[in-house]
């Protein structure tokens, strides 16, 4: 394999280049292109009416109160959970644990519909509930606002800024604490000078990706700003090319040029905060000890008190679902709506044309994209982990590009160069989108799998007459195999749930569900939403199932090697 290395490795350096750095690069020549039909004129005509538009300074404005309010409540939660999951004696931690994670495993199109089931003024069944109980004349809460949309923005972010502050607060060595309080410091003052300071990297590193989450966000703009008439860049970018009478793919691609250069900058500024970690060090190689504050008095009222945030944000919004696709229109749980319950709305679904063909094409685009992308993950890892050359450096930093940039801007990229292929509107535009936005995610669990493979497995593999491929196939593949499953799982389940490429790329003949989703819940059809949302999880979920099975199953072979 070692002839076939600098081959590999500059092949795949041109299909990922081609993959991250094309969309781009169409990206800036279609923001300065009169039109699709047009290609290839310049001007700058697209930059003068998308930055002078009056109402831009709106978007900007209602952008940047949504992306900081939603970071800002992502890492506040994050780190009161941390707190309380790593470092006191609070009860049942490793369900909170759980809990924390939860909206990450939650198609984002979902949640936020769920949440407009409980919380629209005109019929959610909080608010109806309240005006019931209240004898209140109007809906005392309002899901489509700008605090909705953070407050959404910011549950579904949590999981990602809590994977970053909680192994900081872990390793938190607590002698650093105690010597500031034997020197004198109260608790506040303590938490003020010494733990936030040392925490300071985790915090802002969960604040910054944050901040790049929400700004590459489509499904809480789309469901829940859009309705409310909240615009932000996301949505404004979508309403230039799926609203109005004529799209307008070149103003779409000057506005998306300012969301790529802020996203890009934000990731430089993350990854500066990190590199200066070494700072901040806090276990060294003289004694350590974690140390667990004990609550006393307060553990059992704290307890409650985090089980019902848990219950109200995380876990009612998902029982509402599966509760809305039964009842006939949407009602607050009572004798009457449990004695309505039918399955229609299913039905209604598994009936409906559109609906089954976008089941089908993101069961094709799960199954196929996760496989091919998988294949690719493989060759792209074993290159960065075992080749050291700079070509693989170059790989490596490519491969990861795409994830910092948001999915609408790289969609209206991809737009501008697949009009020009026979690719348009098919469902291999859709996969190809797929593969190069979520390479990164089949990538890691495999470079993780091939750090463990020692090199002497396959030089004694080579040594004794085995060919490259024959050294892949008995050596490397069997050890690979927990790596293979983590890495199918991850993009099939991302490729079922995509919504932001799919929205630019989808065409008629190409739906998937979380386009279909969409529509229903433009159309205010919350019952066939339910029933399709359900689908979708059970399908992710069964998925994820057979590829565990599949992988237990080949697990004794990699055993016995």
């Amino acid at each position: 394999m070692y002839k076939t290395r600098p081959a590999l490795t500059y092949s795949l350096v041109s299909i990922v280049g081609f993959l991250t750095v094309c969309p781009v690069i169409m990206l800036i020549f279609g923001s300065f292109s009169k039109g699709l039909g047009a290609f290839g004129t310049f001007t700058l005509e697209k930059y003068i009416q998308a930055y002078t538009d009056p109402a831009f300074a709106e978007v900007i404005v209602n952008t940047v109160i949504f992306v900081l309010g939603s970071s800002l409540v992502a890492t506040a939660l994050a780190l009161f959970l941390s707190y309380l999951n790593n470092r006191t004696d609070i009860p049942f931690k490793f369900l909170f644990k759980i809990i924390s994670l939860i909206p990450m495993m939650i198609p984002h199109i979902l949640f936020s519909v769920s949440w407009v089931l409980l919380l629209n003024p005109s019929n959610g069944m909080i608010n109806l509930f309240l005006k019931q109980v209240l004898s209140l004349d109007a809906a005392p809460l309002n899901i489509y606002s700008l605090w909705g949309m953070i407050l959404v923005e910011g549950l579904l972010d949590l999981p990602i800024a809590y994977l970053i502050i909680a192994p900081a607060m872990a390793s938190f060595d607590v002698a650093l604490e105690e010597s500031s309080k034997v020197s004198g410091a109260s608790n506040l003052r303590t938490l003020l000078r010494v733990t936030l300071p040392v925490l300071r990297p985790a915090i802002l590193a969960a604040f910054i990706l944050g901040v790049i989450r929400s700004l590459a966000s489509f499904a809480v703009p789309s469901v829940i700003g859009m309705p409310g008439r909240i615009t932000v860049l996301a949505t404004h970018i979508y309403n230039s090319i799926a609203r109005g009478f004529a799209a307008d793919f070149g103003k779409a691609a000057a506005v998306g040029m300012s969301v790529l250069a802020t996203s890009i900058t934000l990731i430089l500024v993350y990854r500066h905060l990190t590199a200066e970690s070494e700072k901040f060090v806090t276990i060294s190689s003289r004694g350590y000890r974690p140390t667990v504050i004990q609550l006393k008095g307060a553990r059992l009222p704290m307890f409650l008190a985090v089980g019902l945030l848990s219950a109200v944000l995380i876990v009612l919004p998902v029982l509402v679902l599966l509760y809305s696709s039964m009842v006939p229109y949407t009602m607050v749980p009572s004798p009457r709506a449990f004695s309505m319950m039918s399955w229609k709305h299913w039905a209604d679904v598994l009936h409906d044309p559109i609906s089954l063909l976008s089941l089908k094409n993101s069961l094709f685009l799960g199954v196929v994209g996760a496989t091919l992308g998988v294949v690719l993950s493989i060759f792209v890892a074993y290159v960065i982990v075992k080749v050291k050359t700079r070509g693989a450096s170059i790989l490596e930093s490519l491969s990861f590009l795409s994830f910092s940039f948001p999915g609408i801007v790289i969609g209206v990229g991809f737009m501008w160069f697949f009009v020009q292929t026979p690719l348009y509107a098919t469902l291999w535009a859709l996969l190809i989108g797929y593969i190069a936005t979520y390479l990164p995610y089949g990538i890691r669990p495999m470079a993780s799998a091939f750090i463990q493979i020692h090199s002497h497995l396959e030089e004694s593999s080579l040594v004794c007459g085995a060919g490259n491929w024959t050294t892949m196939r008995r050596i490397v593949i069997p050890l690979l195999v927990p790596g293979i499953v983590s890495g199918w799982i991850l993009m099939a389940t991302m490729f079922l749930r995509e919504l932001t490429l799919s929205v630019v790329l989808s065409r008629p003949g190409t739906e998937v569900l979380a386009v279909q989703i969409l529509r229903f819940a433009e159309d205010g059809l919350w019952g066939k939403l339910s029933a399709l949302g359900i689908l979708m999880i059970g399908i992710s979920t069964v998925l994820v199932v057979l590829a565990t099975l599949v992988g237990a199953r080949f697990k004794p072979m990699a055993a016995g090697g």
